[in-house]
Formats: C-alpha cells, sequence, structure tokens
C-alpha cells in the first residue's frame, strides 16, 4: 500500500491502542503521526482502509506484538480508551470514535485472517477491494461482522432493567445483550436473550441504534423493549445479578463510549 508519512495513524499492539504517553484521554481517537510511528515503533505491517463517514482512506499500523514500547509510549486497552471517550457517534456509526473503532476492527481481522481459510495458503490483499484473497484457490474474505442485540428493557413503574455479567468489573450493571443466531430476526433474538438470561418475557420490540463493537468483531444492535411478564431469574452462567432500577437509584454503569450506555442515558432523560 501507498505510504503517506504526513498522514496521521491509528496504531495498535495486541488489544491496545498504541499512544505517545503524553496523549490526554480527549485526544485518543485523533491518530499518531505516521512518521513518529515508522522511526520509533516495531512495525509488522502498516495498512489502509476506505473511510465510511467520508472522502479518504484511513491507515492503521500493527505493532509487533511482543515488542517493548520506547519510554515515550504506551499501551492503552482498546476498552478503556472507547470508556475514556464519550459516545461520539450518530444512530448510523459514523463519527471521530467510529473511524477508531474501524481500524481496530480491521487491525484485528487482518491479523486473524492471514491465511485462506479454505485450503490453508497465504492470503494475499484484494487489489480493488478491502478484502483478503487466496493466491492459491481464489477464495475472497472480507472482513467478519457478527450482529448481536442488546436491549433496555422498561416495566409498567418506568423502571429499566439492568443486569451484571460474570465479565464485568465488580458492581457494573448494564443491559442484556447476545449475538444473533442463524435462521433468526432481531427481534426473536432480542426475545430469546432475554428469555434465557432473565427469564422475562417483553413486548414492543423496537430498534433505536447501533454501533459498532469490535469486541471481537460485533455489530452492536440497540433496541428497546417492555416488560410482558415473568419474574426475574438470572441463569447464573452469563448473569449473576439483574433487577429494576429508577432514574434516581442507578449502580454504577457502562462507559460513556458504548451503546449500552447511550440507550441507559436516553431512557433517564425521558427520551424512551
Amino acid at each position: 500500500m501507498n505510504s503517506s508519512e504526513g498522514q496521521e495513524v491509528y496504531c495498535f499492539q495486541g488489544d491496545s491502542l498504541v499512544i505517545p504517553a503524553d496523549t490526554p484521554d480527549s485526544r485518543l481517537n485523533e491518530g499518531v503521526s505516521e512518521k513518529a510511528a515508522r522511526e520509533e515503533l516495531e512495525i509488522d505491517e502498516i495498512f489502509e482502509i476506505p473511510a465510511v463517514d467520508m472522502p479518504g482512506n484511513i491507515r492503521g499500523v500493527n505493532v509487533r506484538e511482543n515488542a517493548a514500547l520506547p519510554a515515550s509510549w504506551k499501551a492503552v486497552p482498546m476498552r478503556q480508551a472507547v470508556n475514556l471517550l464519550t459516545y461520539g457517534m450518530t444512530v448510523d456509526g459514523r463519527g471521530p470514535v467510529g473511524r477508531l473503532l474501524r481500524s481496530f476492527h480491521i487491525s484485528q481481522w487482518r491479523k486473524e485472517s492471514a491465511y485462506c481459510g479454505s485450503c490453508g495458503s497465504r492470503n494475499s490483499d484484494s487489489p480493488s477491494e478491502p478484502a483478503r484473497l487466496c493466491p492459491v484457490c481464489g477464495r475472497l474474505e472480507f472482513p467478519r461482522i457478527s450482529p448481536a442485540v442488546i436491549t433496555i428493557i422498561i416495566n409498567d413503574r418506568d423502571e429499566a432493567l439492568l443486569a451484571h455479567n460474570r465479565k464485568f468489573a465488580a458492581g457494573v450493571y448494564s443491559l442484556i445483550a447476545g449475538f444473533n443466531e442463524a435462521g433468526e430476526n432481531l427481534e426473536a433474538t432480542v426475545a430469546r436473550e432475554i428469555r434465557e438470561e432473565v427469564g422475562l418475557e417483553v413486548k414492543d420490540i423496537r430498534y433505536l441504534a447501533s454501533q459498532p463493537w469490535p469486541f471481537p468483531n460485533s455489530l452492536m444492535l440497540g433496541f428497546t423493549a417492555r416488560h410482558a411478564g415473568g419474574e426475574i431469574r438470572c441463569d447464573q452462567v452469563e448473569i449473576e445479578d439483574a433487577q429494576w432500577f429508577s432514574r434516581d437509584g442507578l449502580p454504577r454503569l457502562p462507559g460513556n463510549g458504548s451503546v449500552s450506555r447511550f440507550l441507559i442515558n436516553s431512557w433517564r432523560e425521558g427520551k424512551l
């Protein structure tokens, strides 16, 4: 791919964003100088992808996985980086946070798609589109996107159901979420995940917003739903606790960089 050393790039090492150590939290999504990255970091590859929110391209850097970073650089876990940023996307997934997430998604996918999934040969890049092309069998592979639903459930008392997942930090409560299954529409996924994880039935399922969420390769589709029946019964596999909360009695919530927080804030502000 063509080099443009004056351009800004997003640098990644494993699951972390690599940035100069003095970068303030508010500028984590702005990229860094490609020239500085080339001179100071141990780079595996530089990649370029079309932007989806404006003309032009986004450039990314994959830093060698086990390489020690210079003292003037630091690695910030991407989940932490997103939480430090505000929810900076419109409902179609555009905006500065969206560009960072797109770049990270492609960074992860490029490492996972180095070899053809059909014949095992080393993949090449397609010359015409952001895809991998096997030079042996001709298999074309595009970045994987896994649709997942996330839902804010509201009862007749205008309370929202928030749940603590085993994977969350202590005390953090969020919304019920889960991946779409083959042969299932999104509304059915919403109802099934809620039934499986907390034992509730819902109605009036309505789509509200989406967010690219490359942890690992998801597209989060945000819904609202009304409680239609049943008592809370946590599955104790993923969900350890779930409760109805009022606006003035909320627990610790997910960070502002997530669509879950966007949905919770919309309810808290009386917009749902």
